[in-house]
């Protein structure tokens, strides 16, 4: 039985740092990108560093029959999954009025329709382990408080949360936890130019920008044994923003 942990989205930033830490904690890791396979298989050189095992799953979470084909392929190769962190995502970030409907797609189809379409080929397998398992999925606080400019991005935010709670429900009796992570202002690439850090910051009671290890802490926690009787749960690390 395998004690692998699946984390979409963890070539660089936030998903790497997961990646490392649960290896860290003795966690073999399932890695995944869309185009950064370069960078992916960087991290999983680090995880193996570590005495870790570690391979390097490439797909679009957007796209339904590419994810359904390649993970139900390496459950069957390598065996089901402790684990599975929904990481991988992205904005298309502007004021309602300008959005197009190619910016609400593909925040929509990436960020949320993503949940579907890994975890549903996964689930099954999961659930005959009859073992304990560990969901956990990285929201936004946009997806708790809304943000100016990110109508797509914090609708497709609180839809995660909404579907990851509902699920926790029909998990609940089978010891499979299924809880979110909300970062909040996070020093990584999508903290670009165009976020307004000094507006931002004036809001955040800790008064600094965190850090993708930081982030990493709370989904290791959640991911452990000690977390087992925390479920259906939004675990917000964003220095008290909200």
């Amino acid at each position: 039985m395998t004690e692998s942990v699946l984390v979409t989205g963890s070539s660089r930033g936030i998903g790497r740092a997961i990646a490392l830490r649960l290896a860290q904690a003795g966690h073999d890791i399932v890695l995944h990108c869309r185009s950064g396979r370069a960078e992916a298989e960087a991290v999983q050189v680090e995880i193996e560093a570590l005495g870790r095992k570690a391979r390097v799953l490439q797909f679009d979470v957007a796209d339904r029959a590419t994810c359904k084909e390649i993970l139900e392929a390496d459950v069957e190769l390598h065996g089901a999954y402790y684990g599975v962190v929904l990481n991988a995502g992205l904005t298309r970030d502007g004021a309602f009025p300008a959005l197009s409907e190619d910016d609400w797609d593909v925040v929509m189809r990436t960020n949320l329709d993503g949940f579907y379409n890994v975890l549903h080929p996964v689930m099954m397998p999961m659930i005959r382990r009859r073992a304990a398992g560990r969901i956990v999925c990285i929201t936004s606080v946009s997806g708790l408080i809304g943000n100016r400019g990110q109508v797509n991005y914090s609708a497709s935010k609180a839809g995660l949360i909404g579907a990851a709670k509902a699920l926790a429900i029909e998990l609940g009796k089978r010891k499979i936890t299924v809880n979110c992570v909300a970062p909040g202002l996070i020093d990584t690439a999508m903290l670009d130019e165009n976020v307004p850090v000094d507006e931002l910051m004036k809001m955040i009671p800790a008064q600094r920008i965190g850090t993708p290890e930081e982030v990493a802490a709370a989904v290791n926690f959640l991911m452990s044994a000690e977390a087992g009787y925390i479920t259906r749960q939004v675990l917000a690390v964003n220095g008290g923003l909200c």
